[in-house]
Parts: C-alpha cells; structure tokens; sequence
C-alpha cells in the first residue's frame, strides 16, 4: 500500500478528528482513504473525459505546429 503524506487546514483537520472521535470512523486515515475513494469512484468519468481533452488539445497543438 502506498503511503502519503498531506497537509490540511487546521479547521479541516479538526472536523476529521470530531468524526473519528465521534466513532464514525476508526482513525483519520480510514477516513482519508474512503474519502478518496469514494471521490474517484463519484468523478472517475468526469476525470477521463477531462485528461482525454487535454490530450486531444495538446494533440491539436503539436499537429499545428508541424505543419
């Protein structure tokens, strides 16, 4: 598994605390993790079709400039 490391404001980080400590999740990164996840799982076509257009863009641009 990979690790990572994030920094989060203040305000932020307390509301993680109040919702583990209120034992909606075991600890902030169990609810890190499912937070993630559950946001690819929301935004994973959204996000194709995005990196797909900037591809296309920067395709577009390259075949311009060649010519």
């Amino acid at each position: 598994m990979k690790s990572l490391s994030i920094n989060l404001p203040d305000q932020v980080a307390a509301e993680l605390q109040n919702l583990v400590t209120a034992g909606w999740f075991i600890n902030q990164d169990e609810l890190v993790r499912l937070a993630i996840i559950e946001f690819l799982k929301n935004h994973r076509l959204q996000l194709m079709e995005k990196f797909q257009m900037e591809d296309i863009d920067w395709a577009l641009q390259q075949q311009r400039t060649d010519a």
